[in-house]
């Protein structure tokens, strides 16, 4: 049969036009063979210019075989095959509008037009499909291969751009469908195989991963038209939606290709309808079957963010059927739902003139927003807070929401997730930028005005009420207003069950009808309807002849003329009323309201509007302050986060601090000075953002020129100086430097600092000084600033004057001593040190300032004295002498005014007093002297010594004849050179040593004469009482300690007895830092004593403690003092009252926990030590001292061991206490299924504990932890655990009778004991003598034996002090000779030099 004749089906697979189908059903006759394929080619083409389009019917089969063999047939011929059909396709496009516009078209002819039309739409669609199988599989090979040299590849694969060539293809179908070809098919209805066939391969290009690139978006936008074509003129709705459908699902990269095209469809098709299905079907989705299907999830929740952004109004009506998946298990469904209402909130339903409806809905999806900002997922909480941020930020928020939402996020930063706890940050900080209030927000300010308009409120609400009270209602208005309700309770009443009840209204004899109907209209007024219908009617029957109760229409209704009678009653009373109290109140010339509205109508309005305006500015400014306390709750907070972990969080704290600050929150400068240390993280994300933070707020300041700026800046710096503490003034120091070095800071700043500095400008001493602080802070970054005007700095604050102002002077000392490098000098430098000769003006008034302030008592004298001394060491050429002279000058006045004391007109026997402070200053300044010594010999001197023997080395080698060199081998030259150096550097470290050793305390060296007195002083406490002396000779005695072993070790008696017996919080905090550097310094002297350091961890002075928690962190941390179970001293600081003593023990264990296995090593010993009945702390102190350290154990092999350990210590635990403290200890671990299988091997350890409750629920606890967790398969040995724990809890329970009865006085005995747990804070305590100090045994190097043998063996000493002391002792407070340790434990350290240097 003629192919003309035939009906071409389209196929759903290509081997079904091989089979013969029904009649006159069109089949492929031959597939022609490869060869054959370029000459039919021809030969269609040949017909195509002869026949047209219709040139298809004959020449199908060499299309059909050219798809058939695509993959093996030449490039070349593809392209020509495409091309050709391209041609055939667009030409029979051109032809068809006038075939259709044909009248006369015979059926022979339309039916050929048609199989054409669906044989070239065919062939040219599934060309195309093959050619971009053959492309994806090309690009996956690139993919394997690397991606160089792909578009070469792709080229030489096909002889062009596929990519290039789809574009057009997709227009030509377009161009197709927007013809009207339905009227080649019978009944003008297209058969839907045919645009399946062109949609599906638009869908078919969609899968392709790379569609979603830029380079392709001219493909995008042809498929996008294709559809839209489709969808509105061949109903393609349906199927288009389930395809969409399916396509989000399974292929990720299509939720964003797809939003653009539905948006368009939505909008330029108006085909609106399609986002309503596609949203159905989505909303029907079933959460619990999306919970399984994470990337269908994915796809749906991408698709539904994307498209409420672009066309929210649309979405907005389909939005019910999506809230289901608020309540689905899926977050990322709950996040879409929740973004797409915010989207809708900030395009649609924004502004101040929505329609009631639209509010409403707004409401409802804050609501929502609101309500999700609890959510169960950290994810969708900290969407929400996204969400809030973006409304804020485009202030869609309305004001009555402000405070709801502002709490939302203060509460959320309590939140565990990092991720929320830094967005609630944002919205806050979002809140601070956007706030509609005022651009300062603090609360001290604002509580001041809100104050007063709230008065002035009341004020004007009591003024209105009276006015109100005094003004004539019309009673016709009043009668209108109560009729309703009045005709319903009528109704009510005449009803005819309502006649049996009880009459509550009575009229008594002796009332006359005016009380009666005054009582009426009474009760009208009060609303009481009801008693006032009764009233009406017992008046009926007992005024019969009385007006108006005798005026009664029998024609009309009951109700009428109940109704009638009471209008009367009202309208007459009130009448009678009002014209006297209106008369009363009017003056001449004035009328009643209702006669002259126009006079009080508007001053009624005026009053209206003025009380409405006030109420406003009260709710304005009441939001105002809610707002800024609620922000002062946050910066509280957030000031605890800036230490955090995670360096994102720590940034966006930073930030925000500075935002606060800008708006004026006063608490915000504690925060901008709280992160200040941070700049000396080692993370540079955090140092810089801190370096940016000081930038906004100090470098950009306004003003209108450079020195007005400068003048602000400084200013602003000058008010961080106030209060500051060291650590404080060293950070911002740092922080200068660094803009001082980049060149941050401009000339015009530098100028004005020295202008202020030197009296130029008119400033304050404080000013002043802060200037001189200023400009030493810069000279760190560049010296040049303080070098070039060193003259100028001395004659600013050592010049002579009276009185003399040490702190300026003090700040001028700091300033200067920035010009030098204060370490210590490297081998690598040859220039010798930088240094002043000692005749330079500096020294001299240095010194004349030391020694005239000497004699007078001001106390700021003693810290410019320091920095005075510390300035000479660092800059003076032989500062020794120098020094010297001051001290021998100082010394002298001393002794002239100990002559000019002892009068010889007076008693010979009195023994001449000394002032002390004279003494103070004496002693203080030696300590000084002798500590910079030190420094300056094992700094300055050994540096010196190094430089110079590597120079002479250096000149040795270079004067060495050649010979000499050539004698070894270079390396083995270099390692006698590395030993000679070696060897060298003992010898000058040894030099150093001696010296100290031999020289600086002893003969007749100027600070060995200074060693009788200070001892004495110290050994007699009672005779040199005064505070200050004593805290002054102690420190001086650690100073002197540090020079010289020999003197050390003769010392540490006096000073650890002074360290335990002294009653001056002072002097204990000054002893324990002189000891910890001694520790440092000598670690074989101070090792035996360390049980006495530990001990002020529980001094009664929270000073003491926080020093004594600080020294002992560094020595711990440092490795300096061997780590025992006396560290449970320190882990009691977690529970200390003052929060900073806690912060400072929590950090100590963070720090330790980075230290290997250390905590996991000391935990038996702790918890021992802690749940020590004589000894430990009480019981909840002790869960929450466990809980902290508990949290440390992470490993999962530490868990197993220390369970095993713990349960093996229910064995020797003596009392209930114990096993209460192991078995909490035991359910604080992070157990798994091996931790489970230790506790059941070692059950029987704790078995017959768990008859005591909190045992077995702190068991039970453990329990619930593992069933959370646990497998299918361990879920049985978990059952198993549980079951045996019930059944001794049950067994012991029954036997606790028994077990009282056979045991008697064995279980009374340590019950009856008093089991007293020592105080948190141990009081100094009586005694009669100080033999009850007992000095420790020396620690021995034997091996540790078991703790329980310990226990027994070794009784804890115990330390009582003498407050009681008889004058001789007071005299001297020493330890015994034999109470001194005389063996030691050495210390290993790494190198001899390291800790001396």
């Amino acid at each position: 049969m003629s192919p003309q004749l035939c009906e071409f089906h389209l196929p759903l697979t290509p081997e079904e036009l091989l089979k013969s189908g029904g009649v006159n059903q069109y089949v492929v006759q031959e597939v022609l063979s490869v060869r054959n394929l370029p000459s039919q080619l021809k030969a269609f083409q040949a017909a195509f210019r002869a026949q047209g389009p219709l040139a298809m019917l004959e020449h199908f089969d060499t299309v059909y075989s050219i798809l058939h063999h695509f993959r093996s047939i030449d490039p070349g011929l593809k392209e020509d095959a495409l091309e050709f059909l391209i041609k055939v396709v667009s030409r029979h496009a051109q032809e068809l509008p006038a075939v259709l516009d044909d009248a006369t078209l015979s059926v022979s002819d339309r039916s050929a037009h048609l199989n054409a039309l669906k044989m070239n739409c065919y062939a040219l669609v599934r060309l195309l499909e093959s050619f971009e199988t053959m492309t994806t599989q090309t690009n996956l090979v690139d993919l394997d291969l690397g991606g160089k040299g792909k578009k070469a590849r792709a080229k030489s694969a096909h002889g062009f751009d596929w990519e290039e060539e789809r574009q057009p293809i997709l227009q030509l179908l377009t161009q197709l469908l927007q013809l009207d070809i339905r009227h080649l098919w019978n009944h003008s209805i297209i058969e839907e195989e045919f645009v399946s066939l062109v949609t599906g391969c638009c869908y078919r290009l969609l899968e392709n991963p790379t569609i979603s690139h830029q380079k392709n978006r001219s493909t995008r936008e042809a498929i996008t038209r294709l559809l839209g074509v489709a969808l509105t003129h061949y109903n393609h709705m349906l199927s288009a939606t389930v395809k969409i459908i399916q396509m989000l699902q399974h292929f990720e990269h299509l939720a964003p290709v797809l939003v653009a095209a539905v948006s368009l469809w939505a909008t330029d098709y108006g085909m609106k309808s399609i986002v309503g299905e596609i949203v159905r079907e989505i909303g029907q989705k079933c959460p619990q079957e999306l919970s399984r299907d994470p990337t269908g999830a994915k796809g749906f929740a991408a698709f539904l963010t994307e498209l409420a952004e672009r066309i929210p109004a649309i979405l907005m009506s389909s939005m019910c059927i999506l809230l289901d998946h608020l309540d689905g298990e899926n977050y990322m469904m709950r996040n879409a739902v929740l973004a797409a209402m915010a989207e809708m909130i900030l395009q649609v339903l924004n502004g101040d003139q929505l329609e009631e409806a639209a509010r409403d809905t707004r409401d409802q999806f804050l609501d929502t927003l609101q309500a999700h900002g609890h959510d169960v997922n950290s994810f969708v909480r900290s969407r929400v807070l996204q969400l809030f941020t973006r409304i804020v930020q485009q202030k869609a928020l309305p004001l009555t929401r402000f405070q709801a939402v502002v709490a939302l996020a203060v509460g959320r930063l309590a939140d565990k997730s990092v991720l929320v706890c830094k967005n609630a940050i944002q919205l806050l900080a979002s809140f601070l930028t956007n706030n509609p209030f005022s651009c300062k927000l603090s609360d001290t300010d604002l509580a001041g005005p809100l104050q007063k308009e709230t008065q002035k409120l009341q004020e004007m609400r009591a003024q209105r009420q009276t006015a109100v009270a005094s003004a004539v209602l019309d009673p016709e208005e009043e009668w209108e207003a109560m009729l309703p309700e009045l005709k319903s309770t009528l109704r009510q009443l005449l009803t005819p069950p309502q006649e049996e009840e009880e009459i509550p209204e009575k009229i008594a004899t002796t009332e006359t009808t005016e009380e009666v109907k005054g009582r009426i209209r009474q009760l009208l007024a009060k609303a009481s309807y009801k008693q006032a219908i009764i009233l009406t009617r017992e008046a009926l029957s007992h005024f019969q002849e009385s007006e108006p109760f005798n005026h009664m229409d029998p024609e009309e209704s009951e109700e009428t003329r109940f109704l009638n009678l009471l209008g009367t009653i009202f309208k007459a009373s009130t009448q009678e009323k009002s014209p006297p109290a209106s008369a009363e109140n009017m003056g001449p010339g004035q009328t009643d309201y209702k006669d002259n509205p126009s006079v009080s109508e508007p001053e009624k309005s005026k009053g209206k509007d003025e009380l409405v305006k006030q109420e406003m500015l009260v709710q304005y400014l009441q939001d105002a302050y809610n707002f800024s306390l609620k922000i002062t709750e946050a910066i509280g907070i957030i000031s605890k986060m800036m230490y955090e972990n995670t360096t994102t969080v720590v940034q966006e704290v930073i930030e925000f601090f500075v935002m606060a600050f800008q708006f004026g929150v006063p608490q915000a400068l504690f925060g901008v000075r709280r992160m200040l240390p941070l700049i000396w993280s080692k993370e540079p994300g955090i140092r810089e953002a801190v370096l940016n933070a000081y930038r906004q707020l100090y470098l950009n300041p306004k003003g209108d020129s450079a020195r007005a700026k400068a003048q602000v800046l400084i200013q602003n710096l000058s008010l961080l100086l106030v209060d500051a503490s060291v650590g404080t003034i060293q950070c911002l120091e740092e922080i200068l430097c660094e803009f001082v070095q980049k060149d941050e800071l401009k000339p015009a700043v530098t100028q004005l600092l020295w202008e202020r500095a030197t009296e130029k400008v008119p400033c304050s001493p404080l000013e002043r000084c802060s200037s001189v602080m200023l400009l030493g802070m810069m000279s760190r970054g560049k010296p040049e600033i303080v070098g070039s005007n060193l003259d100028t700095l001395v004659s600013i604050g050592l010049e002579e004057k009276f009185p003399q102002d040490y702190r300026l002077a003090q700040q001028v000392c700091l300033a200067i001593a920035n010009i030098s490098d204060r370490r210590k000098p490297s081998l690598g430098k040859r220039n010798p040190p930088f240094r002043l000769p000692q005749e330079h003006r500096l020294f001299e008034r240095l010194q004349e300032m030391v020694t005239k302030g000497f004699v007078h008592p001001d106390p700021l004298w003693i810290p410019f004295k320091e920095v005075a001394v510390t300035l000479i060491y660092q800059l003076a050429e032989g500062p020794e002498v120098i020094c010297a002279q001051i001290l021998q000058r100082c010394a002298k006045q001393a002794l002239e005014k100990l002559v000019e004391k002892s009068n010889p007109q007076g008693d010979p026997k009195e023994t001449p007093m000394l002032p002390t402070f004279l003494l103070m200053n004496l002693l203080s300044l030696a300590g000084d002297v002798a500590l910079q010594q030190l420094v300056h010999l094992e700094q300055a001197v050994s540096g010196e010594l190094c430089r110079r023997r590597v120079l002479r080395e250096e000149r040795e080698n270079k004067t060495k004849e050649p010979k000499e060199k050539n004698t070894s081998t270079e390396t083995t030259m270099e390692e006698e050179m590395g030993l000679v150096g070696a060897t060298a550097d003992d010898t000058e470290a040894e030099l150093i040593r001696n010296i100290c050793e031999m020289e600086l305390l002893g003969g007749e060296q100027m600070l060995a004469a200074f060693v009788p007195l200070l001892l004495k002083v110290c050994n007699n406490p009672g005779l040199y009482s005064n505070p200050e002396l004593c805290a002054a000779a102690s420190l001086t005695l650690g100073k002197f300690c540090m020079i010289s072993a020999t003197f050390c070790d003769s010392q540490l008696r006096l000073l650890f007895t002074m360290l335990e017996k002294s009653s001056l919080p002072i002097l204990r905090s000054n002893i324990m830092i002189a000891t910890g550097d001694l520790a440092i310094r000598f670690p074989n002297l101070v090792d035996p004593w360390t049980p006495h350091l530990y001990a002020r961890l529980r001094d009664p002075a929270q000073q003491v403690r926080k020093t004594a928690g600080l020294v002992m962190t560094h020595l711990i941390l440092k490795d300096m003092v061997k780590v025992k179970g006396q560290v449970s001293e320190m882990a009691v600081l977690l529970i200390d009252p003052v929060p900073q003593i806690a912060a400072l023990a929590k950090n100590f264990f963070n720090e330790l926990s980075h230290k290997g296995n250390a905590i996991y090593n000391l935990l038996p010993d702790i918890i021992s030590r802690l749940s020590d009945p004589e000894g430990g702390v009480k019981e909840e102190p002790f869960h929450t001292i466990m809980k902290q350290l508990l949290s440390y154990i992470t490993k999962d092999k530490q868990t197993e061991s220390l369970v095993e350990k713990l349960c093996q210590r229910f064995r020797t635990a003596r009392t209930e206490r114990q096993y209460r403290d192991l078995a909490y200890c035991v359910s604080q671990l992070p157990l798994t299924e091996r931790g489970l299988r230790k506790m059941l091997d070692n059950f029987e350890c704790f078995g017959d504990k768990l008859s005591d409750e909190s045992v077995f629920s702190a068991f039970l606890s453990v329990v619930g932890k593992l069933r959370r967790g646990a497998k299918p398969e361990s879920k049985a040995v978990v059952d198993e655990f549980e079951q045996k724990l019930r059944a001794c809890h049950t067994r012991g329970l029954d036997a606790i009778e028994e077990l009282e009865i056979g045991q008697g006085d064995s279980q009374k005995t340590p019950a009856a004991k008093k089991q007293s747990s020592v105080s948190r804070h141990q009081h100094l305590a009586s005694a009669a003598s100080d033999n009850d100090f007992v000095t420790p045994e020396p620690r021995r190097t034997a091996r540790r034996q078991p703790n329980t043998q310990q226990q027994v063996r070794k009784k804890k000493p115990k330390i009582v002090f003498s407050s009681d002391e008889s004058s001789e002792e007071e005299l001297s407070a020493e330890m015994t000779e034999d109470e001194t340790p005389k063996k030691t434990t050495p210390i290993r350290r790494a190198s001899s030099r390291k800790h001396r240097s």
